[in-house]
């Protein structure tokens, strides 16, 4: 049997689908709201990050979306060459998210158990 590409599911991956979880976001946005969401602990560079977003697309857990001002059946050919291209996580994709978060929180039980991790971590 053939190993999947997000089985398991890379720590990059799963950062891009968490900040999809709100909404809508280009390449940058994403790359952006990953710094933040950990802290700076992970920055993206394009070469990860726009890896990670075509597994995901492949394995259709998130989709790529067309915002209204910038349809691909644009006349404008510039326009629509240079339009950015905005993700949105599919229901597939929120429930990998949702089971991939279980398991970390079973990972932080055991830790907390051990005494390896006080309570003050989230």
């Amino acid at each position: 049997m053939p190993k999947r590409k997000l089985d398991p599911l890379p720590a990059a991956a799963f950062q891009i689908m968490l900040s999809l979880a709100d909404g809508d976001l280009h390449g940058y946005a994403i790359m952006r709201q990953v710094e933040e969401q950990t802290g700076g602990r992970l920055r993206l560079g394009p070469g990860t990050l726009y890896g990670s977003i075509q597994a995901l697309l492949e394995g259709e857990l998130i989709e790529e979306v067309y915002r209204s001002d910038d349809s691909p059946d644009s006349l404008d050919k510039s326009v629509r060459l240079e339009r950015r291209r905005y993700y949105r996580l599919t229901v597939a994709g929120r429930d990998v998210a949702r089971a991939e978060a279980e398991k970390m929180a079973d990972v932080l039980r055991v830790a907390r158990a051990r005494k390896i991790l006080g309570e003050d971590y989230v």
